[in-house]
């Protein structure tokens, strides 16, 4: 994958307004995990989304909604514990109509009721996918969910909700993680970003990107939920789901990079990651 080639696809006309560039849907955040949310969708605002907007349980509504006045904020029906309820389910298929891209799964929990709400969003909707998290946990024992999403999804598992999900052993061998993560791809239809040191990008057509951006500093809360709204907002920009996971973990892991240049390794936060998206973005795509 050319990353600068991708990168150019970007450049916007004198004349574009925000509706050229992606509506963007984002189902996150719970009780005790509003941040989840923030995070996804200030990074799908950095990576040039034209709108975004966030369903969070309405138990948890004015923590998010005072925080950001950037992001569109939908209230939805919470279960007793602050998370999603079933009961928000055609309201979030209204929704979806009007949407570009969904985004679903950083902190929405692994309450039952909840996951349940996962797949059934996942099971109904036509629109292009990015599955992270609780999302990917309600996966597991119902890769049927995954299939009916065929051609429409990217997978953004760690190691752990990747084995989680679809079983088997993983470690550290880059043989064995490409390996794994192709087989995945190809047999799901999806496009699998499986995080780590050099995150492998698998696509069902067989193709496969090593990134080579990122440090060990990034290996904190939230880095992945910056990740999850970085590839919808370039989804939402009209590149291919393949070429938004590669240019989003290029992008990402640079402005991690960048990141630990100036706060180190050991002190750097998803948020950091968050404020030098502009500076890596300026990088690949010259104002």
């Amino acid at each position: 994958m050319n990353i600068q080639s991708v990168a150019k696809k970007l450049k916007r006309s004198p004349t574009a307004h925000k509706g050229n560039f992606g509506r963007i849907f984002i189902l996150a955040g719970s009780r005790g995990m509003t941040g989840a949310a923030h995070l996804a969708g200030m990074a799908a605002l950095r990576s040039g989304a034209g709108l975004v907007t966030i369903g969070i349980p309405d138990a948890v509504y004015l923590v998010i909604a005072r925080r950001e006045s950037e992001l569109m904020i939908r209230p939805l029906p919470s279960t007793k514990k602050g998370t999603l309820s079933l009961k928000g389910f055609p309201e979030i298929q209204r929704f979806c109509a009007t949407q570009n891209v969904l985004a679903i799964g950083p902190g929405l929990s692994q309450h039952s009721t909840t996951q349940k709400l996962i797949r059934k969003v996942l099971q109904t909707t036509e629109l292009p996918l990015v599955i992270d998290a609780d999302g990917l946990n309600a996966l597991k024992g119902h890769l049927k969910v995954l299939d009916a999403c065929r051609g429409r999804a990217v997978l953004t598992p760690h190691p752990g909700e990747f084995v989680r999900v679809f079983g088997g052993k993983l470690d550290d061998s880059n043989v064995l993680r490409k390996k794994r993560a192709l087989d995945a791809a190809q047999k799901h239809g999806a496009v699998i970003v499986l995080k780590g040191h050099r995150t492998v990008i698998a696509a069902p057509s067989g193709d496969c990107h090593i990134n080579t951006t990122g440090n060990p500093g990034m290996a904190t809360a939230g880095s992945g939920d910056v990740l999850t709204g970085m590839i919808a907002a370039l989804m939402g920009q009209g590149l291919t789901h393949f070429e938004a996971a590669c240019l989003g973990g290029h992008v990402h892991g640079l402005a991690g990079d960048m990141a630990a240049e100036k706060v180190g390794q050991i002190s750097l936060t998803a948020g950091d990651i968050l404020r030098f998206l502009p500076d890596a973005f300026k990088t690949v795509i010259p104002v």
